[in-house]
């Protein structure tokens, strides 16, 4: 028992050590993000901290970064993890259009998404062409290139943090606990570039925990932090550069809209509390 009740006091000592250098390494990238410019140098910067946090901190215990779970893991779970985020992305965006909170994109600002493709003028493309290629492209480079900076966030959230918390909190622990540190993680941006920020807060951790609640189901089940590192980069394009650009906004529900916004809120609930539900039956 007294075994036990150290090892616990170990590892809570790990989780203080590896939180109190992310804050710290953390700070400095959104001081430059805040006070000088939000350029995407510094951003890359910011999602990185929690990786360098976790390097440093194995290096205190003496562990080695190869402790952590590099493998690729099975490919269901990294199937899943890239057509979860996208379905959610899709069904929020479905019920925004459908309730009138924002109209599907008109023409012209689909030739100016195309345009910043470089898309205009190739050959006899159309609107619905012009679409279905840029979602096509933004779908798979565009994730590629997301997940060089997701992999940052995720060697140290999912690769190394809920591992740790696993040790000492159950699986609704660990989703609850690591998705209110990561939403947490976010709030300097979120209170400095927010309009409503007690609507924004409280929307964000909402998502950000429900999201947890997946992302941890499947570095669970996979064993690997890869499907973490995809399933945060598809959940980015999608609800950040994809399906917004297809909406524009209406007059009075602006706070609908977005990664921020209401209904994304009450759609990755509904996802979190689905995988709660199936974590708990499967005694994760």
């Amino acid at each position: 028992m007294q075994e036990s009740l150290t090892e616990r006091k170990k590892t809570w000592n790990t989780i203080f050590i590896f939180l109190a250098i992310v804050t710290v390494i953390s700070s400095l990238f959104y001081y430059a993000i805040v006070n000088l410019y939000p350029s995407r140098i510094y951003i890359g910067g910011l999602m990185w901290c929690p990786a360098i946090a976790t390097i440093i901190t194995l290096k205190i215990k003496g562990r080695s970064i190869s402790s952590l779970n590099w493998n690729w893991g099975n490919w269901k779970y990294i199937r899943l993890s890239y057509f979860i985020p996208a379905i959610y992305g899709l069904i929020t965006y479905i019920l925004i259009w459908s309730f009138g909170f924002g109209g599907l994109a008109n023409k012209e600002v689909i030739s100016d998404w195309a345009k910043e493709l470089g898309l205009v003028g190739i050959g006899t493309l159309n609107t619905t062409s012009s679409i279905i290629i840029a979602v096509i492209l933004l779908g798979t480079v565009e994730v590629i290139r997301a997940s060089a900076t997701t992999l940052g966030e995720e060697i140290g959230w999912r690769g190394f943090f809920i591992y740790e918390l696993k040790k000492v909190l159950s699986f609704t622990g660990v989703s609850v606990f690591s998705g209110i540190i990561w939403a947490s993680w976010h709030w300097p941006l979120i209170v400095y570039y927010g309009e409503n920020v007690i609507l924004e807060l409280t929307t964000f951790y909402v998502v950000i925990v429900s999201m947890s609640f997946i992302m941890t189901y499947y570095t669970f089940k996979s064993k690997s932090l890869w499907p973490a590192v995809i399933f945060h980069a598809v959940s980015n394009v999608y609800i950040q550069k994809i399906l917004p650009e297809l909406t524009i906004k209406n007059e009075g529900t602006e706070h609908w809209l977005g990664e921020n916004g209401i209904m994304f809120a009450i759609v990755t609930c509904v996802f979190g509390i689905s995988f709660w539900r199936k974590a708990i039956k499967e005694k994760l």
